[in-house]
């Protein structure tokens, strides 16, 4: 019995060995981190296009698996060229305050396209009302946390990202954009240990006065 539970765990730690070095493979959007503190961080990202899907389900959770499902399908083939896409990371779901039912949060979710479809993505097939979305160069202000990101630790560790700003160099300089904030997920959905997530704010360029540029770049 104590070598079947030896040869289980040693099974365990190949598989999550497996899935790091599948991470280290998965493409994200480049950023420079302009700013640090020891809570949050400012990264200027680049040009970059996603495709998104809009979804206006009642709950985060409920939105990020609708429109995941339908990302995941397009990845899969469900385009005009039978592409499949790479998957890529975060998975990206932007909260649209007042958008959804009854003057509700709607919510877009995004995919990230990979460097072989940024310039030319496939044409999503209609009934997935997808929508392809070119990201501006933009500054986001970006709080870590673990675990699963959950309905009501999303808006806890947005409302903590939003204290922290308060408190520092980049008080009232968020962006005039139409999302609130969002959440960005960076593990795979199967996975259970070490899940790693964030909550992104757009900030204005005003910020960077006075702030030391950090020069770190990241993939």
């Amino acid at each position: 019995m104590e070598r079947q539970g030896l040869t289980a765990i040693a099974s365990l730690l190949c598989l999550l060995s497996l899935f790091a070095t599948a991470c280290d493979a998965i493409e994200s959007p480049q950023y420079t981190i302009v700013h640090a503190e020891s809570d949050f961080e400012v990264r200027l990202y680049g040009n970059s296009s996603w495709m998104s899907a809009l979804a206006s389900d009642l709950s985060f959770e409920k939105a990020t698996l609708n429109g995941y499902h339908r990302l995941f399908e397009y990845t899969q083939g469900a385009n005009l060229n039978s592409s499949r896409l790479a998957m890529t990371l975060p998975v990206l779901t932007s909260i649209i305050p007042g958008a959804g039912p009854l003057h509700l949060s709607a919510y877009v979710v995004r995919f990230y396209l990979p460097t072989k479809f940024q310039s030319t993505p496939p044409t999503p097939l209609p009934e997935l009302k997808l929508e392809l979305y070119n990201w501006s160069s933009h500054y986001v202000a970006v709080r870590k946390f673990l675990g699963f990101a959950l309905d009501d630790i999303v808006v806890k560790e947005a409302e903590k990202l939003a204290l922290s700003l308060s408190r520092s160099a980049w008080a009232n300089v968020t962006s005039n954009s139409s999302y609130a904030y969002s959440i960005a997920q960076y593990s795979l959905p199967f996975q259970i240990i070490g899940r790693v997530n964030e909550i992104w704010v757009d900030v204005e360029a005003a910020g960077v006065n006075g702030n030391k540029l950090g020069g770190v770049a990241s993939s």
